[in-house]
């Protein structure tokens, strides 16, 4: 037994030496050597390639110098803008010390405007001419005037009845909506206006996500130190220096809550007095601001319009009663025939000229007594049927609306069809449907007896509408 175990032990060990034996004279061949001095080459070179790529990817010093150089400059500046002198009461007087100075000190370099635009205005008016305006036109023929204007240099086709709604209205509101189907014209009227009063309209293009003011007029950039002014804001600064006519077209205003991005307006535009309307612009003041600039608001000037257009599809919001009850609105829902029209030159009249034809014609012209009884008998009713009622605000439109639609050469059942269409009868939209079908034969009936027959048609579409 030992002696098999001996036996075995010493062939395990003589394979053991066999096998170490082989794998050295592996490892120590020509072949292996070759391929230890190939890979001890790749590594050198691969370190070398490392080496120069470090190099190349080092910034020039000379380059690296002016770049922190530069950085240092913009913290200076940032430091130099937002520094607040502390106040120090020299005595009792309450004014603050006044400045040392000194042979080897430098003064602060001027801080630079933050309004570049509203600042080139302010110079530009500086040296424009007083404007010349045409203002000895009445309101029939500014009428007649620019519905040739728009057929014969825009190939714009309109009907004179919309053209009267549209210059009237200008003589009511600083809100205008203009609804209807796509392609009838909206956005194109207003722009029409604009080049026929040689004054280009800025078009804005409402969009989904806008919610606040600054989406209008721009806000202040705290990284540059300038407020990224709007073409808006641009043009009503503008409008604060001259009297013509601006006209601010708000595409598709509806794409959006209008109650948000155009809250302040709405309530601005409310105030009786034009000269206490003014905007917050930014929250506090500079002493290079623009000069129209009041403590960093500015002026809503009276001699700008807003014209929003407006289509009702699942894409866009509805719009609210308080919006609704402050613009007035015009209907553009069919497309005219095209008609040949005198070539008419643009018109330059001033908005203080329409100020006074409104005026005039207010004194010339005015709701008959007969229709007032009409007007007052059709609110009872309303009261009666539907809860709805003729509030302040339509009665004075009402009041400013008719005299100039008259004077524009329309009728007086004209005038009153159109507003109480708009103004009134659209609240019918809010009632149960169905209540409202029911008594929509009975309340066309009623109109037919105290105006005439057939005499408020646009009112009667609307209570027969579908809804």
């Amino acid at each position: 037994m030992w002696q098999t175990f001996f036996s075995t032990s010493v062939s395990a060990l003589e394979q053991k030496n066999s096998f170490w034996g082989w794998l050295w004279s592996l490892l120590s061949s020509p072949i292996a050597v070759g391929i230890y001095v190939i890979l001890v080459l790749g590594g050198i070179i691969s370190l070398i390639a490392i080496l120069l790529a470090e190099e190349r990817n080092r910034p020039d010093p000379e380059l690296l110098r002016e770049y922190i150089d530069r950085i240092n400059e913009i913290k200076r500046k940032s430091l130099q803008d937002s520094y607040v002198m502390p106040v120090r009461l020299n005595g009792d007087n309450g004014e603050p010390p006044a400045p040392q100075k000194s042979g080897n000190t430098a003064s602060a370099p001027e801080r630079a405007t933050r309004f570049c635009m509203l600042s080139e205005t302010d110079e530009r008016m500086k040296k424009a001419a007083d404007s010349v305006y045409s203002d000895n036109v009445s309101l029939k023929e500014i009428c007649e005037s620019f519905r040739s204007f728009c057929a014969s240099r825009m190939k714009l086709y309109y009907d004179i009845a919309d053209i009267r709604r549209f210059i009237a209205s200008l003589t009511v509101t600083k809100l205008i909506i203009m609804q209807g189907m796509s392609g009838t014209g909206k956005t194109s009227l207003a722009y029409a206006f604009g080049e026929f009063i040689r004054n280009q309209s800025v078009i804005v293009p409402i969009q989904p996500m806008w919610k606040e003011r600054s989406d209008l007029i721009g806000y202040f950039n705290e990284f540059t130190g300038r407020f990224n002014e709007t073409t808006l804001l641009h043009k009503m600064y503008e409008a604060n220096y001259k009297r013509d006519i601006y006209v601010t077209v708000l595409d598709e205003m509806n794409i959006a809550r209008v109650e948000y991005y155009f809250a302040e307006f709405l309530s601005l535009l409310e105030i009786p007095d034009p000269d206490k309307r003014y905007l917050d612009v930014v929250s506090d003041r500079w002493d290079n601001d623009p000069i129209l600039l009041v403590d960093g608001k500015i002026r809503l000037p009276e001699n700008m319009w807003f014209m929003g257009t407006v289509n009702n599809d699942d894409s866009t919001f509805s719009i609210s009663d308080k919006v609704y009850d402050r613009a007035m609105v015009i209907d553009l829902d069919r497309k005219f025939t095209p008609f040949k029209a005198q070539d008419q030159e643009p018109i330059h009249f001033s908005a203080d000229h329409l100020s006074r034809l409104a005026e005039d014609a207010c004194s010339k012209y005015s709701i008959s007594d007969r229709n007032m009884r009409r007007i007052r008998k059709l609110d009872l009713y309303l009261i009666d049927k539907f809860r709805i009622t003729f509030g302040n605000r339509i009665m004075k439109q009402l009041r400013g609306f008719v005299p100039v639609f008259i004077a524009c050469g329309g009728s007086e059942l004209d005038a009153i069809d159109d507003l109480l269409s708009k103004k009134l009868f659209r609240k019918l939209d809010s009632q149960n449907p169905v209540y409202v079908k029911s008594l929509a034969d009975d309340t066309c009936d009623f109109l037919d007896s105290l105006f005439g027959k057939d005499s408020l048609p646009l009112c009667k579409r609307v209570i027969r509408k579908p809804r």
